[in-house]
């Protein structure tokens, strides 16, 4: 199976709005993106697959610093993506261990 990787590199972002934006600019989400909650799970879900490849693998590095700093805020976007690889079976999204700091 091959996968097409997108990175969602988390560096910098301090907050839910910057990491609203990152998403979306990773992700190539339409200018409508509501940048919240609901519209991240939403855009997850409805992500077009790859032409050619059979499903989608989002990396997220650099996420410790903002799950430090922001842990609620953290542990709301693991579940809007945990519960996105559970209605697409085609998406995984993958924690970097290395290098974040």
């Amino acid at each position: 199976m091959t996968q097409f990787t997108v990175v969602l590199d988390l560096d910098g972002v301090t907050d839910k709005p910057a990491l609203m934006d990152r998403c979306a600019e990773a992700l190539n989400l339409p200018g409508h993106f509501g940048r919240n909650w609901d519209a991240l799970a939403d855009s997850l879900t409805d992500l077009p697959a790859p032409p050619g490849d059979d499903g989608l693998r989002i990396v997220v590095r650099n996420w410790r610093p903002y799950a430090r700093q922001r842990p609620g805020e953290w542990e709301i976007a693991q579940d809007v993506f945990a519960q996105a690889v559970d209605r697409v079976p085609a998406l995984s999204v993958l924690l970097a261990l290395g290098g974040s700091s």
